[in-house]
């Protein structure tokens, strides 16, 4: 008991630097060789469920982008709120499950420690002077196989805050662990669903324009979304990168839908994995088995899973009866990959 004292006690030494060395790192110049090797130290931390808001982010991996970590644009948190609780900040989601939570952003920090980028501005600094709101969207990159397809993820919200600590970085920690390379978008919250469509439009022109730089294939890729995300990469799905502002590119060749009341469709749809909570109020089954029927009707190949016991918001689902659908989705996209059957 004594010496996991001692480690805690460490830990908490380590983290209440931690605001001090973020600042540091922007004038790593003026640093002594301690100083400099403690910064270092610090970066790579690990966060833990009993770690504090504050902790998230004052980390100094976190230093440019932590806000956007978080769910709300605007808002001032209390930074003595435990990450225990963060489900507390995502009123739309259910099943919050707080290790998976924190185990997604030691992937990211254990990432920025081995020197790789890990997240991205989608927007010039141009286009973010005449929209300033553009500074709360970007690209958030969990890294699979060099050349491999790429999915990216929209998490939900109900488009007044974007929930990627619970249906984006855990799902980008799966696919990145099954070798594709996988992107969380954080898009503006609080303009609505063409605003935020159009920062995915816009993730999907930056990724497929530097495809080179990132290391992913301009192949055979994936858009998911959970709730109003799901109505985001639907969307895209139906009419194009190009019909919300983006590039004239191909579209993705396989959509991943979650819960969400989405109805628009075409006659041409990608392929689509759909999950629903079988007590959903928000996005009842019903409601996505219409699309889903229309879908098949037109021919569209499509995988509907619906889980007892389960709401809206699950996520990653972790400890309930939809645990392993993001595997069984990664496999579904996977299939049309390997089989050439993708766009």
């Amino acid at each position: 008991m004594a010496a996991f004292a001692l480690q805690s006690a460490c830990l908490a030494l380590s983290l209440l630097s931690v605001s001090s060395f973020a600042e540091a790192k922007e004038n790593k110049f003026l640093l002594s060789d301690n100083q400099a090797a403690e910064l270092e130290e610090a970066r790579g931390t690990h966060l833990r469920s009993s770690n504090s808001i504050g902790d998230l982010l004052d980390h100094p991996a976190f230093a440019r982008f932590g806000r956007l970590i978080l769910p709300w644009d605007g808002r001032a948190y209390d930074a003595d709120m435990r990450l225990d609780d963060i489900g507390s900040l995502l009123p739309y989601h259910s099943h919050v499950d707080p290790d998976t939570v924190v185990d997604a952003l030691n992937h990211m920090i254990d990432d920025i420690n081995n020197g790789e980028t890990v997240f991205y501005d989608i927007y010039t600094d141009a286009q973010k002077r005449e929209q300033p709101a553009k500074e709360n969207a970007g690209l958030f990159f969990f890294r699979g196989r060099p050349g491999a397809p790429f999915a990216i993820i929209a998490p939900g919200g109900g488009f007044s805050y974007v929930g990627s600590v619970h249906e984006g970085f855990p799902y980008a920690v799966e696919i990145s662990n099954r070798g594709y390379n996988a992107f969380v978008l954080k898009y503006r919250a609080g303009y609505g669903g063409k605003i935020a469509t159009e920062d995915l439009a816009a993730a999907v022109s930056y990724v497929l324009r530097n495809a080179e730089g990132l290391g992913v294939s301009t192949k055979n890729y994936s858009l998911w979304g959970s709730s109003a995300g799901a109505r985001m990469a639907a969307a895209i799905g139906s009419h194009g990168i190009a019909a919300f502002g983006g590039d004239e590119v191909p579209r993705p060749s396989t959509v991943v839908m979650a819960y969400t009341g989405h109805s628009d469709h075409t006659s041409d749809e990608p392929p689509t994995f759909v999950v629903v909570g079988e007590q959903d109020g928000i996005a009842p089954p019903s409601a996505m088995e219409r699309r889903v029927d229309a879908l098949r009707r037109a021919g569209t190949e499509v995988e509907y899973r619906t889980y007892e016991d389960l709401g809206h918001g699950f996520g990653p689902a972790t400890g309930t009866s939809a645990e392993g659908w993001i595997t069984d989705a990664i496999r579904f996209w996977e299939k049309l990959v390997t089989t050439g059957g993708a766009r």
